[in-house]
């Protein structure tokens, strides 16, 4: 089940007997989890009926002990386990002789799980195998939801669709801003954009100035307006965002930047190879909103010269680190890189 799914259902209070929530983005497992956690049982139902758990601190058959007690005063009992990942004996890796092989207490309670406990394991930050019995026995008892991280090229949709639930829109450039910045962690992204929307009136269009007054990110000296207009050629502005970035250090670490522009001209050599440019957008993993951008540093910038490009940043990046480097200073090292890539 996908997670808009699982969630409609709890709404209508239509429970499964086990929720296996795992995956690399804990946001969406923390949204399930949290909403059975705060309202499938009331206040007076809680105490005797609500058990949460810490994979660390139990074993699979203490957990199916948990799960096989019948509720108090209740139609049903929860049994939270957070940090499932942590528990040693819940994923057993099949042997290879199958007459050797024996059900788990996971296993055996799966057959046959009690229709009055809802059984929720958290299993963030990796996943089981899909292919397994585990996994498919799960399938066909229960609930296993696979939270996945977004790829770069989602952020920005992912960003303008949170906020209209709340009431809000942003415009593309803020919202690439934000995901050039903040990355692609979920949490991360709604804690910003949770205090953003604080300082706010209802309704609003959130721009560039917002983000710079209430997020601290600056809407001209950052890392993402200095690729767009390293990509145009923009000798002014990059000198500009440079200087910037020289007088301020530790908000702008080379390293970073280094990362972010390899990150960048690694999607422009991709537009150039890309046979049907209507197709670029997703061969580059961006929005396509953005693609202009890129159109024109690829004319801007060719494959050879992106070549140089590539050698330019893995030499700076390891003179920022100290290797080869004599005295030079971050700044010196950002502005000299920079030069070469322009010219």
């Amino acid at each position: 089940m996908d997670y808009n799914s699982i969630m409609s259902d709890l709404k209508k209070k239509t429970y499964r007997p086990v929720y296996f929530l795992m995956g690399d983005e804990p946001y969406f497992i923390d949204m399930i989890s949290d909403y059975i956690e705060q309202n499938v049982l009331d206040e007076s139902e809680k105490e005797f009926n609500q058990t949460v758990l810490y994979g660390r601190d139990v074993s699979t058959a203490e957990i199916i002990g948990a799960a096989k007690r019948f509720p108090m005063m209740s139609e049903y009992q929860v049994v939270i386990i957070k940090e499932a990942q942590d528990i040693k004996d819940l994923v057993k890796k099949e042997k290879e002789d199958k007459k050797e092989k024996v059900k788990s207490p996971f296993e055996a309670y799966l057959e046959n799980p009690l229709p009055s406990t809802i059984l929720v394991f958290c299993y963030k930050y990796k996943s089981i195998d899909k292919r397994t019995a585990l996994a498919k026995l799960i399938e066909k008892k229960a609930v296993l939801f696979e939270s996945k991280k977004l790829y770069d090229n989602q952020v920005a949709d992912w960003i303008n669709n949170y906020l209209k639930t709340k009431g809000f829109t942003i415009n593309q450039r803020a919202a690439g801003l934000l995901g050039e910045y903040l990355g692609t962690g979920l949490s991360k992204i709604t804690n910003e954009l949770d205090k953003l929307i604080i300082n706010l009136p209802p309704k609003s269009e959130i721009t560039q100035e917002h983000i710079q007054t209430n997020i601290g990110i600056s809407k001209d000296y950052n890392v993402f307006e200095l690729q767009t207009s390293i990509g145009k050629k923009e000798v002014l502005k990059v000198n500009r965002i440079i200087n910037y970035f020289a007088a301020n250090p530790k908000d702008n670490p080379m390293v970073m930047t280094v990362s972010s522009l390899y990150g960048y001209f690694c999607k422009v050599l991709t537009y150039h190879f890309v046979p049907d440019k209507k197709m670029a957008a997703s061969a580059m993993g961006v929005n396509p909103y953005f693609v202009k951008d890129y159109e024109i540093a690829a004319r801007n910038f060719s494959v050879g010269k992106l070549k140089s490009i590539f050698s330019y940043l893995r030499d700076y990046d390891l003179k920022s680190k100290g290797v080869d480097n004599g005295s030079a200073t971050e700044g010196e090292l950002l502005k000299e890189m920079i030069f070469k890539i322009l010219h």
